[in-house]
């Protein structure tokens, strides 16, 4: 290997080591060998410099590091058919998906393409990570916008911790069938666990197959699952303010936990850093548009909103973000989101000051 493309989370995955394992291939590597870093934004906005340093330390050339675009960096490699999207979704969904990843990685341009990522539970495909690494988060398009919209049709209680799942399929099909034959893409896989001193590294699994994947998610179902006697009344969630600037992000509070939750019950919030719905301004438009108010006022805005049936990842996270009338969410922000905005999109308001001196 000559020229290498790694492709590292970016850092709303700070815990996954993956951080320190792109540092350590580079400061072992980069003599012998030219290293360019993709992180895999997905959606994301591209990471600040002082982000890029937090997560993957202070030696890698800032130039060494290519800010994916999901809307314009896309090679189009093939379609998967229509009646493939109506199997895997029990004929909720009757439409062609396009793959297409970013142009580097299929360009000829590396010898090796290394994926690396925390395999951990997620409420669209199951388990992070794998194929999704590469067909979302170094994708874009199509893919982003169907699978995710699969996830929420499915939903989260039938996805989240479950290793063979319709996105899972439609994923490793679009990888395997197109990506795969013009790179050569291997995985290396963290599973971390969260213990009371903090995240600790608990497996490294590696690999170019499906294996690797698999081996890691059955590991990370023992490690990274709580399970509860009973649903939950009352929950209160923190998001580091080191990750979570948006809703969008956030709402990893409402995904995580709605498994668990009882009906009637509280989730709170705590949001120090919260400022913003989407993540880029067109997907905020739709949130602060619709808000989270469920899968029916959902499927019923996407027959009246067309740029929101544009946008079936943005109509996906309008469904994983609602409680389904189960039970409130109440976010306490600080001077990022006013109480009008929070409660505008469907939740309840605290001041972040209020709630953070309470819980």
């Amino acid at each position: 290997v000559k020229r290498l493309l790694l492709l590292p989370p970016d850092h709303t995955r700070l815990y996954s080591y993956a951080g320190a394992i792109t540092a350590e291939l580079w400061r072992t590597l980069h003599g012998s060998v030219e290293i360019d870093i993709l992180p895999a934004l997905g959606t994301h906005l591209p990471m600040t410099e002082e982000q890029l340093r937090m997560m993957f330390g202070d030696e890698i050339p800032l130039e060494r590091f290519i800010a994916h675009d999901w809307r314009n960096d896309l090679e189009s490699l093939g379609v998967l058919p229509e009646d493939f999207l109506a199997e895997l979704s029990e004929d909720r969904m009757r439409s062609s998906v396009e793959v297409a990843v970013n142009q580097r990685i299929v360009s000829g341009d590396y010898d090796l393409v290394l994926s690396i990522g925390q395999v951990v539970p997620h409420e669209v495909i199951g388990f992070a990570n794998h194929s999704k690494n590469v067909c979302i988060g170094c994708g874009g398009g199509q893919m982003l916008h169907q699978s995710h919209f699969l996830g929420a049709v499915c939903g989260i209680e039938q996805v989240l911790g479950v290793v063979d799942t319709p996105v899972r399929r439609l994923m490793d099909e679009g990888f395997y069938r197109f990506v795969k034959p013009r790179a050569d893409v291997r995985f290396l896989l963290t599973v971390v666990e969260d213990k009371p001193a903090g995240p600790q590294l608990r497996a490294v699994t590696a690999g170019d197959g499906s294996e690797c994947f698999r081996w890691a998610a059955e590991l990370s179902g023992e490690l990274n699952l709580t399970r509860v006697d009973r649903p939950i009344a009352r929950c209160v969630v923190y998001l580091d303010p080191r990750e979570f600037q948006s809703t969008w992000l956030g709402n990893k509070a409402v995904y995580r936990t709605r498994k668990a939750m009882a009906n009637d019950g509280q989730l709170i919030v705590l949001a120090p850093a919260v400022h913003t719905f989407g993540e880029d301004k067109a997907i905020d438009t739709q949130i602060r548009k619709h808000g989270y108010r469920g899968t029916p006022a959902t499927l019923a805005a996407l027959e009246d909103d067309p740029e929101l049936a544009g946008n079936l990842s943005a109509a996906a996270h309008l469904i994983h973000g609602s409680t389904e009338d189960r039970f409130s969410v109440t976010y306490c922000t600080g001077d990022g989101l006013s109480a009008e905005e929070v409660q505008s999109v469907g939740y309840n308001h605290r001041p972040y000051a209020d709630a953070a001196a309470a819980y």
